[in-house]
Order: structure tokens, then sequence, then C-alpha cells
């Protein structure tokens, strides 16, 4: 379904997996992975935060990203204090935005207690908005360059917000490299693009403004199909300025993002509906 069709992929994490799904399907998939995730440098405040989860300090736990929860466990493990933070984490009321910090609970042998109503910083404020939270604490786990929009809405319903950053992001490619897959956009070579993650389009607008190239870009990216994992990464790319031509309903991951792009591109690839 996606025979012949020359795909960017700028996933760093997944990018094997993402690139053996495309080529399965007959695409040829031009690997570009733009960022790279690292723990924060300095470990101290994320393993006080840890302490205060082990104590039983919050009320309500807000994840946003199974990457951060992830991290957060590996170090509760290198400080000796996982069993107590899984412990803590079985206590408190545990609200996720989205499957990923799902995914990660459950392979601890827990599940969240409240989801958002859709994976979104909206969402995750709608679905607060009909709890009690005046005179709570509540954890928030939080991602590089978001989301103060929710501990300023926690403020505002009388909680106390105690937030935790545990990764950032750090490039993993050159700028040539990237400047290279900003060539390939504006001469047509590629026929997609598909981000799965905001820092990736965070990353090429950056390079692009590094390079005098921005007004390039923009006409590239207002040509090109792009595709989004999901609401988030694709909220993102509409800040951009740059039309998302498909993007997984319900299900936002690698799987459903590829059934999609074959979709829409079967169905109409003048139309570019969304999935």
């Amino acid at each position: 379904m996606l025979q012949g069709r020359r795909i960017a992929v700028p996933e760093s994490r997944e990018l094997d997996l993402f690139v053996n799904m495309l080529e399965r399907h007959g695409a040829i998939a031009v690997r570009c992975p733009l960022v790279s995730i690292h723990d924060v440098e300095d470990a101290a405040p994320v393993q006080v935060w840890l302490k205060r989860l082990a104590e039983g300090r919050h009320d309500s736990l807000v994840l946003y990203t199974g990457e951060g929860l992830s991290r957060l466990l590996d170090f509760a493990r290198r400080s000796g204090i996982e069993a107590e933070v899984i412990a803590g984490l079985r206590r408190t009321r545990k609200i996720v935005r989205g499957p990923k910090p799902a995914k990660v609970l459950r392979g601890i042998g827990l599940t969240p207690d409240i989801a958002a109503e859709e994976p979104t910083t909206a969402g995750l404020i709608a679905t607060l908005s009909a709890l009690d939270l005046s005179g709570t604490c509540i954890g928030v786990q939080l991602y590089p360059g978001g989301e103060h929009l929710l501990t300023a809405f926690l403020n505002q319903a009388g909680a106390e917000a105690d937030p935790v950053l545990c990764y950032r992001y750090a490039s993993e490619e050159e700028d040539e490299r990237v400047a290279r897959l900003i060539d390939e956009l504006v001469t047509e070579a590629i026929d997609l693009i598909a981000f799965t993650s905001t820092a990736q389009v965070r990353r090429l607008q950056e390079v692009a403004r590094r390079f005098g190239r921005t007004a390039e870009l923009d006409a590239a990216m207002r040509r090109a199909l792009i595709a989004a994992v999901g609401p988030v990464t694709a909220q993102a790319i509409a800040e951009a300025g740059w039309p998302v031509a498909v993007m997984p309903k319900d299900s936002f991951h690698l799987k459903p993002m590829v059934v999609a792009l074959g979709k829409m591109l079967v169905t109409d690839a003048s139309a570019i509906p969304l999935a």
C-alpha cells in the first residue's frame, strides 16, 4: 500500500521498528532522526521528588508520557528506592494523558485510575475540571517544553502542583544532515514526512532558522504530505503553519499510523483525507 513512496522518518527511539513497518509495506524509508532523549543533567531534584512520591505526599499524579514514567522508574532503581516508588504509585490516584504512560504502568502491574478525555493538555484540564482538587497535592510528570498551562490550572483550582522533569532532548544528528532533509523536502524528493513527536517539528524549524531557510521549508511543508502520530504532534505541526494530511483516529501508535498512511494514499492522495 506504500509501494515506492519515499517517507522521511525523523523518529529516534523506535527508528528501526518504524522503518521496518514502513518497508514491509513497500515504502522507501529515509532515515533522519532529529532528536535523542537523555536524562536531565542534575538528578538531585528528581530523586527528591521521587522520595516525596514514595512517602505518599501526592494525592494524585498526572503522567504525561511513557518516556517520563520509564525514566522516573530508572532513577528510582538506581537510587535503590524502586519498590518504595512503585508502592507510592499504587497508593496515589494516577491520571494519564494518553496510552503510553498507561502501558508503562501495566508493565509494573498497575493501571491508570483516570485517563484524559483527549490525549492533550486541554483534554487533561477538561478531565481534571470535573474533580475537586482544592487542598490536594498533585504530582505532575512533565516533558521538555511543556506544559505550564496545566500547573497554572492546578494552582487556580486550589491544588498544590508538584512538577518534575526527568529527561531532556538533545540533537542527535549534525545540522548538515537535517539541512539535507530540508533540501529533499524543498526539491520534492520526499513523498511524505511522518512526525512522532513535537520535538521533531521544533528541531526541523530550528535548523531551518539557523540556515536561513525558514521560508523554503514552510513552502515545502505546505506542499508535502505530513503525518502525525497523534493530536499533540498534530497540534505542533499546525502551530508551525503546516497542514496535517493524516493521523490515526483513536490509537496513537506507530502501527495505526502506518495503517492510516496506507488508507490515505490508497483512497485518494489528492484529497488528503484524515484517517
